[in-house]
């Protein structure tokens, strides 16, 4: 929602929305969300592999639909809410009808928030209390309870100002690792986990904030001492270090890199350093795209696209993180 709104596809994000409201009204017994649907809305998601075929380059085996359509993914509710809010704002004013979807929705992660989940990672090796999620799930109350004030909307207030806040302290105590000095991938571990970079694109933390500039830095370790980064490109988490229910390894993940550049521009604001480095990050960035342009879910190591292609997710967080370092450059003055 953010990334076609603010490249002015004023009519594409209203279509979006209205594909998501569709979704909200359909919401299951107790109120709440598959973590996807199919493009027609379809609950089923059936996961097959077609021995058949091969992938590219040979890799296997090649699968249809997705098993992971039945998982609990708490931050699924925090990436609505917060799309139903941006379009409130800068799109058109949400209907009744759909607000008493959303007060649903929020009622539930008020209830559930406290949850295990298998995390936005879609980790198979068991539900954890993954710190991006309990994020999102404040991200949903917060972005709720503005809403809700800004039209004036009936809403258990209090309730959801007082879990919200609950949600907040928890992330600051048992999110954190103190030996570390950053933010951590789940309650208790000690592995760094990429995702993390959102808290200051969320409003969660200042871009300032001592333990987001903590996080920065660990994170933007290369991977030998500790970090994430290497050449600017950012690996999602350590998967030596992580029970993700897969073998073998991965390359870096490219809405985590762009991630990077956005927190590390916010952050740039108010050190030229910081910004320096954000725009030598993005410039590396466009050199692994393809001739049009085009990225991968994830880069490999000599550069190679893999994954999913193209993937949504790397042209969003692109055009966020663009246009962001764009602005605090001075480019959108």
């Amino acid at each position: 929602m953010y990334g076609l709104l603010r490249i002015g596809f004023t009519d594409e994000a209203a279509k979006f929305m209205n594909w998501i409201e569709a979704r909200a009204s359909e919401l299951n017994p107790d109120g709440s969300l598959q973590i996807m649907y199919g493009i027609d809305g379809r609950h089923e998601l059936t996961e097959e592999s077609l021995d058949h075929l091969e992938g590219y380059n040979g890799s296997r085996p090649v699968r249809i639909g997705n098993g992971a359509y039945g998982q609990m993914q708490l931050d699924i509710y925090g990436e609505l809410m917060d799309a139903g809010y941006l379009f409130n704002k800068y799109g058109s004013p949400i209907s009744y009808d759909f607000w008493t979807h959303l007060r649903r929705l929020t009622n539930w992660v008020v209830d559930n928030w406290q949850q295990p989940d298998e995390g936005i990672w879609e980790v198979r090796g068991g539900q954890q209390h993954f710190v991006y999620s309990k994020v999102m799930c404040w991200v949903a109350i917060d972005r709720a309870l503005r809403l809700a004030d800004k039209r004036s909307f009936p809403a258990d207030r209090e309730k959801w100002y007082k879990v919200r806040d609950q949600i907040y302290e928890e992330i600051m105590d048992r999110g954190w690792n103190p030996d570390l000095q950053a933010f951590v991938q789940s309650y208790g571990s000690d592995t760094l986990d990429a995702s993390n970079l959102i808290m200051p694109l969320v409003f969660l933390l200042s871009p300032t904030d001592p333990r987001m500039l903590s996080t920065l830095d660990a994170i933007n370790r290369s991977p030998e001492n500790g970090g994430l980064v290497s050449n600017s490109l950012v690996y999602r988490y350590n998967v030596a270090k992580t029970d993700d229910g897969l073998s073998g390894e991965e390359g870096t993940f490219n809405i985590c890199s762009f991630w990077l550049v956005e927190a590390m521009t916010r952050a740039g604001k108010f050190d030229r350093g910081r910004l320096d480095q954000a725009r030598l990050m993005f410039e590396k960035m466009l050199s692994y795209s393809n001739h049009l342009g085009l990225y991968a879910e994830e880069t490999g190591h000599s550069g190679e696209h893999l994954g999913n292609f193209p993937q949504a997710f790397t042209h969003l967080s692109l055009i966020s993180a663009a246009f962001n370092l764009d602005r605090a450059l001075g480019g959108g003055r």
